[in-house]
């Protein structure tokens, strides 16, 4: 399936606020967030790495420890088991990209 229109992909709440299209590829998960303004991340931390894209809105972002407000534009690479959380500002669009793909996204 190499083309994927992700309106047909159905939404799921993973953590309040957060919303998200899943795609599982070989190797990889993607993750098309709409995260609500004011929605928090709870700090956690997994064996995957990710790259986290913001395309819009402001989001405050903590990675082991350091907090910095990320907006458009802004990537942010998360190695396997660092401890990040974080909280939408403004409404945001974010793509995350997990390598491996998750299987609990499945």
């Amino acid at each position: 399936m190499p083309f994927i229109d992700l309106n047909t992909i159905q939404e799921k709440e993973v953590v309040p606020g957060f919303h998200g299209k899943f795609i599982q590829t070989k190797n990889n998960a993607i993750v098309y967030w709409k995260i609500d303004a004011g929605s928090t991340l709870p700090e956690h931390h997994h064996p995957h790495e990710q790259t986290v894209n913001l395309l819009s809105g402001d989001f405050e972002f903590t990675l082991d420890g350091k907090t910095r407000k990320i907006q458009p534009g802004t990537a942010v690479v998360v190695p396997s088991i660092a401890p990040y959380s974080g909280t939408a500002i403004s409404n945001c669009f974010i793509i995350d990209i997990f390598y491996p793909l998750r299987e609990e996204y499945r």
